[in-house]
């Protein structure tokens, strides 16, 4: 098995003025069998931000996600795409990272970004 990740940050300003951070976090199977992953929550994918090594923002944090066992196949050389939104960021220069939450399938990306 073979999950290559790719992660983008997109930022935008929104018709208020609100400064916004997209994030995309896409997963492809690289390898010749489709991947099975098993999440044992509704949220698929964590996006942490940090700021030289100190986290400043966390997708999950202060959020509940329905308990529920959910499954996806990645067939090969498809891609299965995660995203979430960070509202109000300070100004500065930032490290994202985001990981797959599936169950013995581990799959990670980061990219630099500033707003």
């Amino acid at each position: 098995m073979t999950l290559e990740g790719r992660l983008e940050a997109d930022v935008t300003t929104a018709a208020d003025g609100t400064t916004l951070v997209t994030f995309v976090f896409t997963v492809t199977n690289r390898g010749p069998t489709p991947v099975e992953l098993e999440f044992p929550d509704a949220c698929k994918a964590e996006f942490v931000v940090r700021d030289d090594g100190r986290e400043v923002w966390r997708f999950t944090e202060g959020k509940a996600f329905a308990q529920l066992l959910t499954s996806e196949t990645i067939p090969p050389d498809e891609t299965a795409t995660y995203e979430a939104e960070w509202v109000a960021p300070q100004p500065g220069g930032y490290v994202a990272v985001a990981e797959l939450r599936a169950r013995e399938v581990t799959c990670t990306a980061q990219t630099s970004f500033g707003v």
